[in-house]
């Protein structure tokens, strides 16, 4: 069915602040029975009885975090959901709020920002959270968004960066490097465009790594299967600006070193393809290339009969004396010191 493309659009300023919050949450259904109070006052009421509650906050800046040439905007709302949830569970808790707030500039149309929420709705959903609030505002430079996370964890249960051990087993979910080369072929595919606009990008042999890159996933269902194996992880981080960068600062807050074995990290096929493709190395990619939002944890040895057979975790190193360093232990079997060189949101480009 072709897009209507004289459909009238609506400006922003026919509902104003209010009109548009009211219109935007008028959906919103409440899940959580922590839940007393979710929009419509002057603050969200919750009820965790005895749990402890954990919260995280990020902001996605349009031109630093997020490109709308090619990022659909019900993709950004998810995301901008998914990477919050991520950090709630690299908590080892469970996530059960969300607030989101967007300064947004008169360019937007209601039915842009509807299809930015949509977004957020279909990740509040498919993971089982409330939002309760926020707020909205002008901008002068385009699209900033701010999701603030909660989540609930019985204390016993919180896992942190700092409490890794010599000889713990460093282990991370899924597969590594898929977001950042999704990325590259983006940015690429946008330069052939600018060049030849009535020339259409075919993405077809890149659909595992593009969505990794528009529409990744927080990996909930890892912290769920943890507590169904009966593993608590001494430490947890999730990746979101590299495993390099990661595996740092759980080593510098453990007070430990590591050793880092490269011929197991994780690669899907079509990432090693388009590494080969693009003359990138694959470790490179793995080690710098973030916004993959696996878990990266530490277990106890004594654990690890219970998720030596599990395909959605993979032992990549261990945890050693701090004097020893932290390591990439090549295909070769040299050790190589690890230095960060993912993402860093403070840089000048």
């Amino acid at each position: 069915m072709l897009e209507d493309k004289n459909k009238k659009l609506t400006p922003l300023s026919e509902l104003g602040e209010f009109g548009l919050i009211e219109h935007l949450s008028k959906n919103f259904k409440i899940k959580q029975k922590s839940t007393i109070k979710g929009v419509g006052d002057d603050a969200a009421v919750l009820d965790f009885e005895n749990k402890k509650v954990v919260v995280s906050t990020d902001f996605l800046v349009e031109g630093v975090h997020f490109d709308l040439s090619y990022v659909p905007l019900k993709h950004l709302g998810y995301k901008a959901v998914v990477v919050n949830i991520s950090d709630i569970c690299a908590m080892n808790a469970n996530p059960t709020h969300i607030t989101v707030s967007i300064a947004i500039s008169n360019r937007f149309t209601l039915e842009a920002v509807e299809e930015l929420y949509s977004g957020m709705e279909l990740a509040a959903k498919q993971y089982g959270v409330d939002i309760i609030g926020g707020d909205t505002s002008s901008s002068n430079k385009g699209l900033i968004i701010s999701v603030t996370a909660i989540g609930e964890a019985n204390e016993t249960d919180i896992t942190y960066r700092n409490g890794a051990n010599s000889n713990d087993l460093l282990v991370v979910s899924g597969d590594l490097g898929g977001a950042y080369l999704g990325l590259q072929v983006l940015e690429r595919e946008k330069e052939v465009f600018k060049v030849n606009p009535n020339n259409q990008p075919d993405l077809s042999g890149y659909s595992y790594i593009i969505e990794r890159q528009l529409k990744p996933e927080a990996r909930k269902d890892v912290v769920e299967l943890l507590k169904a194996l009966n593993v608590k992880p001494t430490s947890m981080i999730d990746i979101s600006d590299g495993l390099s960068s990661e595996i740092i600062h759980i080593c510098r807050q453990s007070k430990t070193g590591c050793n880092l074995y490269e011929e197991k990290i994780p690669l899907d096929p079509q990432s090693i393809l388009t590494c080969e493709e693009f003359n990138i190395d694959s470790t490179t990619v793995a080690l710098s290339g973030g916004e993959d939002y696996e878990l990266l944890f530490t277990i106890s040895q004594e654990d690890y009969p219970k998720i030596k057979a599990n395909p959605n975790l993979t032992v990549i190193g261990y945890m050693a004396d701090e004097n020893e360093g932290i390591n990439l232990v090549t295909r070769e079997n040299t050790k190589i010191p690890i230095t960060a060189r993912g993402w860093n949101a403070l840089k000048d480009d």
